[in-house]
């Protein structure tokens, strides 16, 4: 009987498939190059402001964020803690819509003339960017002033190019909250509900803007301004000529006047003294509340 030799060439080969099986693995590291692209944005970018004091509570508001390079619109802390002083000293902003661009400047030189230190022009008022760059260089320091109906980034740019000192939005706009964030501009988007006042100072806004009008007026500002004392306040519907002063006395950190201190009627029949008499009703409600505490 003959036997069988084996076959050398596969024996070759299965010993070569032994000896890689037994050779050491090299580990190749994952790539790391774009891996931060899923994080937030805030865990992407270098926070340039210094960390907070250890003494600093959870309940003061959030300051201002300053994430990457400064360009033209970014303002210094400084002019950020300023609007926030002024809005805690003046504690009333005269909100306007009006139908025609040369009703705008006269109303709202009758609220001023009224006594009013903090004015909005919003983007439904024709000629609202001119508006905001003819009062800001004729009141500059004296006045404060703001552009509201703010929508995307763009306006928020063009306000500013204008010379607004703070952004008003109608509702919670995220992107506009956190581009003002970035550049320490003061932003105040609009809310309803405790959780949206809530989500837009978590998004860097310091001052939330209660719109529109809420179940319990000044009550529901009380009880909302104990629970999260962190929030800043701002109702604007619902207040009047009457109540400003019971919104302020009870957690409000200020207030916004709209129709109540431009009654559209009043503003057709061009009776601006009027306008100046609301101005003066509504703050002197204001000067009895007092100023608002930014450290309580």
């Amino acid at each position: 009987m003959v036997s069988k030799l084996p076959n050398l060439a596969s024996t070759s080969k299965m010993l070569a498939r032994s000896a890689r099986s037994l050779a050491p693995r090299t580990q190749i590291a994952p790539r790391v190059v774009g891996a931060t692209r899923n994080l937030p944005v805030r865990s992407r970018l270098p926070a340039c402001r210094p960390p907070s004091k250890p003494n600093d509570s959870h309940h003061h508001r959030r300051g201002p964020t300053q994430l990457y390079k400064a360009d033209s619109y970014t303002k210094s802390e400084a002019e950020f803690e300023s609007v926030l002083d002024r809005f805690a000293v003046g504690r009333a902003c005269a909100v306007l819509r009006t139908p025609t661009a040369s009703a705008a400047t006269k109303a709202m030189t009758a609220a001023i003339d009224g006594g009013f230190p903090v004015v909005e022009f919003t983007l439904t008022t024709p000629g609202c960017l001119d508006a905001v760059a003819d009062f800001r260089k004729k009141y500059d320091g004296k006045v404060m002033v703001g552009c509201g109906t703010i929508m995307d980034v763009q306006d928020a740019k063009n306000a500013l190019d204008a010379g607004a000192e703070f952004i008003v939005m109608p509702v919670m706009v995220p992107e506009v909250v956190t581009w003002c964030a970035m550049h320490n501009v003061v932003s105040i988007p609009g809310c309803q509900t405790p959780t949206e006042a809530y989500t837009a100072y978590k998004a860097g806004a310091p001052l939330q803007k209660i719109f529109p009008g809420v179940a319990g007026a000044h009550m529901w500002v009380k009880a909302v301004s104990a629970a999260l004392p962190m929030l800043r306040l701002n109702p604007t519907s619902g207040v009047d000529l009457d109540n400003a002063g019971d919104f302020l006395k009870n957690g409000a950190a200020s207030v916004g006047l709209v129709a109540p201190l431009f009654p559209p009627d009043v503003i057709a029949a061009e009776n601006w003294d009027q306008i100046r008499a609301n101005a003066e009703k509504v703050m002197g409600k204001v000067k009895e509340a007092g100023p608002f505490n930014r450290k309580a």
